[in-house]
């Protein structure tokens, strides 16, 4: 991506000027053009984003490789976040109107979005179920010559598939409790040392599960509320970034709920407020409106399979198949044959797709968790040292 090419100048050009002893008034100049340079960032990201989203060639929107893509550019935008908000910082700034305020609302969305981190990685695993039941009925199919034999245990393998991804949401699925850290009550930043090292040992690794009354909508709704674009002064200082972050975290997590499997969606926003008047929220508006068109159809059907591109192709192919399975008469006729052959390549790659791209995208859905936890930590040890005193979440 262009703007991730540029990545590694812009965050180096800031550790540079910030070790450097300039005027205030060069200061704040150089302030609002690492802002601006921010903000051309994210909107080109998101720029490329949209235009991989019209991709024909099964690697369009909300697609295994246009999620990791997504995640890439969410790590990429959270990295030059921190240094424009902390690299080379008194951390007497971070505490004063409006940060004071705005850093520890942040810091509340951060543990909200950690929750669905975790939730989104258990429907990965979900959506790998459906891969591997795909596969069975590609292997029986690709037996020659086909028989009664195969087409039954293809068939029964695709009407497995197909009770799993016409499950209704709030069906009784095995839920497990789950276990909390971050966002306990009565948490603070006077958070000593060895507390924080205990927290952070506890994130070492996605192993939390979910409650039974836990929602994913819900936690959507609460992370996304409250999300107000500075005004004003506030519109060109720090506040602009924290938002900026924020409205980027929000999306990218209401996509991947939208995309995987996770529990309790009934609810799930179509959309939430972005500022249509901003340049690097555009394309972002775009993808919203796309995805919110998406998921209307999805609520129509109230399945707990979400808009994941493979996942939509498994379900046409195995309906397909479905049909000629009921039907099949041996020997088949030969067109018809070729047919099934052609649809079953299709749903052979699609598998392949899966099996290249899920596990990757796993380990970069735990790879932000990691980065969101270390960033919070940071910004904890930021508020600490400005002797913060508003609590944090």
């Amino acid at each position: 991506m262009r703007a991730t090419d540029n990545q590694g100048s812009f965050l180096n050009r800031i550790s540079i000027r910030r070790n450097q002893v300039v005027s205030m008034d060069g200061n704040h100049e150089q302030e609002l053009e690492d802002l601006e340079l921010f903000q051309k960032h994210v909107a080109d990201r998101f720029s490329d984003l949209l235009s991989q989203s019209d991709d024909v060639l099964g690697d369009g929107l909300l697609s295994i490789s246009w999620l990791r893509k997504l995640l890439d550019v969410f790590l990429c935008c959270e990295a030059e976040f921190k240094a424009v908000l902390l690299m080379g910082r008194d951390p007497s700034q971070i505490s004063k109107p409006p940060l004071d305020k705005l850093v520890p609302e942040f810091l509340d969305r951060v543990v909200k979005a950690l929750d669905l981190c975790n939730a989104v990685s258990h429907g990965v695993e979900t959506v790998r179920h459906y891969q591997k039941l795909a596969e069975i009925a590609v292997s029986a199919f690709e037996q020659r010559p086909i028989g009664e034999g195969q087409v039954r245990r293809a068939k029964k393998a695709l009407n497995s598939l197909m009770v799993v991804l016409e499950e209704k949401e709030g069906s009784n699925h095995k839920i497990t409790e789950r276990a909390w850290s971050f966002g306990r009550k009565g948490s603070s930043t006077g958070t000593s040392n060895k507390d924080r090292s205990s927290s952070a040992s506890h994130f070492r690794s996605l192993s939390w599960n979910m409650s039974r009354g836990w929602s994913a909508s819900k936690q959507i709704q609460a992370i996304s509320s409250n999300l107000v674009a500075p005004r004003g002064g506030e519109s060109s200082g720090l506040a602009l970034p924290v938002y900026i972050m924020s409205t980027i975290t929000v999306f990218v997590m209401w996509a991947l709920v939208a995309a995987i499997p996770c529990q309790e969606r009934n609810g799930l926003p179509s959309h939430f407020p972005l500022p249509r008047q901003l340049g690097w929220a555009q394309s972002m508006i775009g993808l919203q409106e796309k995805i919110s068109e998406e998921w209307k159809k999805k609520k129509e059907k109230n399945r707990l399979a979400g808009l994941l591109e493979e996942t939509q192709r498994l379900e046409k192919l195995g309906l397909s198949l479905i049909e000629f399975a009921d039907s099949f008469q041996f020997p088949a006729e030969t067109e018809r044959l070729e047919e099934v052959a052609a649809q079953v390549a299709e749903m052979a790659e699609t598998c392949k797709k899966m099996e290249e791209g899920l596990v990757p995208l796993q380990q970069q859905i735990r790879e932000v968790f990691h980065r969101v936890v270390r960033s919070r930590t940071e910004l904890l040890d930021v508020l600490d040292h400005g002797k913060v005193t508003a609590p944090i979440m």
